[in-house]
């Protein structure tokens, strides 16, 4: 699962980086920690307009929601698709096949547990750059979207971090991004890019803050990437 992101750059980084250009007049403003369940934007590249960048809520709604979101998502966590039911389930099915897109990142954040003890750990490119998750969409209204993050089971790095549900976000490997919004790519296509287009880049994680799951502390800052020594983890936080 993958609940909080980071996007620290510019406007003009992201833009030269996807190629794209923020097309809704909406101010960008780059943030430390999106709490997904605040349904805030996230920023995707979408299979319709792939040179665009569009903010999207974060909380993906299907058509049998559109008619009121805010009581879909009371009802329903849609903030990850799991890759292994994306194809059957009555919820994600509508996009799959025609509205995937990038959605972008230069970090996110997983829970690490020790003795019943929830951590959050920070996890990012080594060299901090940005990087694209695999995602979906739904268009609500004019120039008004949802979307989700798809995730998959965990590899050996993230089932050390993630150790209890063991589960990563899928990072796409650069190489992979244009062909995740090609509108002629069937299912064996997709299925085949959900099993193998996984990021090769080198990803960093360590602890941070565990105010990040506090209520009424302001986490849209520093302390959301900030290392942070726990002794009770020892060594833990090398290892990843």
């Amino acid at each position: 699962m993958c609940y909080s992101t980071t996007l620290r750059k510019t406007k003009e980084e992201v833009e030269e980086r996807f190629r794209a250009r923020l097309q809704i007049e909406l101010e960008y403003t780059p943030y430390f920690h999106m709490n997904g369940f605040t349904h805030g934007n996230l920023y995707i590249v979408p299979m319709e307009y792939p040179d665009e960048l569009l903010p999207a809520m974060w909380g993906y709604v299907p058509p049998f929601g559109m008619d009121d979101p805010d009581a879909f998502h009371k009802r329903y966590n849609t903030l990850n698709a799991k890759s292994e039911t994306v194809f059957s389930s009555n919820t994600f099915k509508h996009s799959i096949h025609d509205k995937r897109c990038l959605i972008v990142a230069d970090g996110f954040h997983e829970p690490h547990h020790l003795n019943k003890v929830s951590y959050p750990y920070f996890c990012h490119y080594k060299d901090d750059s940005l990087f694209a998750f695999a995602g979906l969409y739904s268009e609500l209204d004019d120039d008004l979207y949802s979307c989700t993050i798809i995730t998959m089971p965990a590899n050996e790095q993230f089932e050390l971090i993630h150790n209890q549900k063991k589960r990563q976000p899928m990072i796409l490997d650069e190489h992979w991004e244009e062909d995740w919004l090609l509108p002629d790519l069937h299912e064996p296509g997709i299925k085949e890019l959900m099993k193998s287009a996984f990021t090769t880049k080198e990803i960093e994680a360590y602890p941070v803050s565990r105010d990040l799951y506090k209520r009424g502390i302001d986490t849209n800052n520093k302390l959301a990437i900030e290392k942070k020594d726990y002794p009770e983890l020892n060594e833990q936080g090398s290892l990843f």
